[in-house]
Order: C-alpha cells, then sequence, then structure tokens
C-alpha cells in the first residue's frame, strides 16, 4: 500500500463550490469512505457532518460486540485515575493527565488498526463513562480522578468543556483531513497530557491564560517547554505512519515547526479548549507539509 496516497486535501482547486467528493481510504486493510467539502474549507458543512455520522455509525452487531470490551477499557483507565489519586495521593493533575493519556492514545492506535468507525465507537463509550462520573458527582472515585480542586466551584463545567473540546476537535479533524487526524490524537494524547504534570512539578515561571467564570488558570513555561518536545515527536510519529515521511531532515523540520505551533496553541488556549486547537492546528499543518506545494 502507498501511504502517500491515503492522506486527502481538504480543499479542491478546481471543484465547483459546495461539491462533496467521496473517497474510499485505505488505513491497514479498513476502508473509510469520507465526505470532504471542497467549498468550504474552512467552515464545518451540515451535509460533511451528516454524511460522517452516517458513514461511521456503528451497525447494532457492531456495537454489541465491540462497545462493551470499548466501555470497560475506558472504564479502567478512569477507575485506575481514581485509584492512583485516592490510594496513591496523586494530584488531580497527574490522575487527569492519566485518563487524558489512555484514552487518546487509545484512539490513535485504534484509527491506526481499525479506523474512524471503531474511533467513533470508542468515543462514545467513553461519553458513558464520562457521563456516569458527573451524575455520581462529589465525593466519588471517578469524579474526583478529574475534577480539579481549583476549578471550584465549577468543577463540573471544567469536565465537560474538555470533553465538548476533545470530541469537536477529533470530528472536525477526521472530517477534513480523515486518517491525517491520528496527528492531533498523539499530539494531544501525547504532548499536552505532559504539560499539566510537568507544570504541576517543575513550573516556576507562571503565566496566566483566558478562563471562564472567573477560574483562575496557570500554565507554566516548563510545561510548555515539555508539550514542545513531546508534541514535535508526536508529529514526526504520526507523519511517518500516516504519509511514509521517514526520519529526514525536511520531517524534523517539519514536527519541529508544528511542536512549535502545537506548544503555542496550547499555551494560549482558553482554559478547557486546548484539546480542540492542539487537534486541529497541528493536523491541519501535517497535513499540509506532506501534501502542501513544499510536500515530499
Amino acid at each position: 500500500m502507498n501511504r502517500r496516497a491515503i492522506v486527502i486535501r481538504p480543499c479542491g482547486l478546481n471543484l465547483p463550490r459546495k461539491t462533496v467528493v467521496r473517497a474510499r481510504v485505505t488505513v491497514s486493510r479498513v476502508k473509510l469512505p469520507l465526505a470532504l467539502s471542497t467549498g468550504e474549507c474552512y467552515r464545518l458543512p451540515m451535509r460533511a457532518l451528516v454524511e460522517f455520522i452516517a458513514t461511521n455509525l456503528p451497525t447494532p452487531s457492531e456495537a454489541a460486540l465491540f462497545g462493551p470490551p470499548a466501555l470497560i477499557w475506558a472504564f479502567a483507565w478512569l477507575a485506575l485515575a481514581g485509584i492512583l489519586k485516592r490510594r496513591a495521593q496523586w494530584p488531580t493533575g497527574y490522575t487527569r493527565k492519566v485518563f487524558h493519556f489512555g484514552i487518546f492514545v487509545s484512539a490513535a492506535l485504534l484509527q491506526a488498526t481499525a479506523g474512524t468507525r471503531a474511533v467513533c465507537l470508542f468515543g462514545a463509550m467513553t461519553s458513558l463513562v464520562i457521563l456516569y462520573a458527573v451524575l455520581r458527582g462529589e465525593g466519588h472515585l471517578l469524579y474526583e480522578a478529574i475534577a480539579r480542586e481549583k476549578d471550584a466551584p465549577h468543577r463540573t463545567l471544567y469536565i465537560a468543556v474538555p470533553y465538548a473540546a476533545t470530541l469537536a476537535g477529533g470530528v472536525l479533524s477526521t472530517i477534513w483531513f480523515g486518517p491525517m487526524a491520528m496527528t492531533g490524537f498523539l499530539v494531544t494524547g501525547l504532548g499536552d497530557a505532559v504539560g499539566e504534570p510537568v507544570g504541576t512539578r517543575f513550573g516556576q515561571h507562571r503565566y496566566r491564560v483566558p478562563s471562564m467564570r472567573g477560574v483562575r488558570c496557570t500554565r507554566s513555561l516548563e510545561g510548555s517547554l515539555a508539550v514542545f518536545i513531546v508534541s514535535a515527536l508526536s508529529v514526526l510519529a504520526a507523519m511517518h505512519f500516516t504519509a511514509d515521511t521517514g526520519f529526514n531532515a525536511r520531517a524534523l523540520v517539519s514536527a519541529v515547526l508544528i511542536g512549535t505551533a502545537a506548544a503555542l496553541c496550547e499555551a494560549v488556549s482558553p482554559h478547557g479548549w486546548d484539546n480542540l486547537t492542539m487537534q486541529l492546528v497541528p493536523t491541519a499543518l501535517a497535513a499540509f507539509a506532506v501534501q502542501g506545494p513544499l510536500s515530499w
């Protein structure tokens, strides 16, 4: 299989406005029908969204067969985070990212091996786990694993906002860039995951970021540096896997530049919304790097 052929340019140059392009993309033996709006490259057309949902909605048999294992897997990651907080006395900034890491890396592996439909099913099961944790509320093992004390009295809000940002980032990245969405999964799952723990442990040079409801939120230069390093490595791996770019000097330069952009997104995004920007921006830049006018 020629991996370079699996990256689809999101914006056609010679196609009529509002044209919807249907393509079948092979990724690890799984064919994914995609709907891409070529007339409105930076907006989400409802037709593309409907096509995406219709294409990737699991069948009843798929949901029955693969839904329970996905549900158990997501529950296990959140339970692990809760146990680490309650029994090992890990800070919420650490345990929250344990769950974050597990979910995003699982999504990236599913994208690579089973395709977008599997990612959507896993996302739905993860949503059920998060909803259960929120319904149980303060004091429950699962809720306390991801609800920061410093977000009080809006702890639930700052579970819901990152979840909405994650969902939006994953859907938009997949509709616009197909399998290249793996880049955003890895950058967010690995790069963003290290920022808060490193900042909590080593952060000395702090700066404030915008937030809602008056919740004071700071990040650190040390955490942002960690985000840059891990994001660059994640981009390098994602581009190699999805577009067979190799590990040459050009790929390294692209990874460094995209990693820098990811760190900047994490640094300036409003509190809770970096899961959106850190999926979209690196994915878009990686797609441009492998398909743009300066591509391989």
